[in-house]
């Protein structure tokens, strides 16, 4: 069950980062060149927003099974866990800053819901789909993307 789903958790995280790298592109291009929100923007966003949600979930269940999430933190204790650079990777870095990432992309996608002209609606787009993809961007572990 644990290969199973890290081998879901990785690959999606391909889809992941590709669709929120697109709809914050279109989210900054949107906002500096005054263009207008249609329906493309829209299901981009909200595109970004189901795709991180889904892949948050895969991750919380890894997090549960796998060997380096909460059955390291058991069994070394949270010491030995902030010492391990590769251990806090995993069981403590990932998972939070990947928290925030949806956090903030399912604040941006909220917020600009409410917004009625197309430049405030780019704006929180832009600025929280940028944030997070910048956190996100800090905590994808490359070397097990590139090994």
């Amino acid at each position: 069950m644990y290969t199973t789903i890290q081998f879901i958790h990785s690959w999606w995280a391909y889809l992941v980062l590709f669709v929120v790298v697109i709809a914050t592109i279109n989210a900054l291009a949107g906002f500096l060149n005054n263009k207008e929100y249609g329906p493309k923007d829209f299901r981009l966003s909200l595109f970004a927003l189901i795709v991180t949600h889904i892949q948050f979930l895969i991750g919380l269940i890894l997090f549960f099974v796998s060997p380096l999430g909460l059955q390291n933190i058991s069994n070394n204790g949270m010491g030995e866990i902030m010492k391990n650079s590769e251990y806090r990777l995993y069981a403590i870095e990932h998972p939070i800053i990947m928290l925030l990432t949806v956090v903030l992309i399912t604040i941006g996608y909220s917020k600009h819901k409410k917004k009625l002209v197309s430049k405030p609606k780019f704006k929180m787009l832009a600025i929280f789909y940028t944030l997070a993809l910048i956190l996100m961007l800090s905590r994808i572990p490359w070397q097990q993307w590139f090994d």
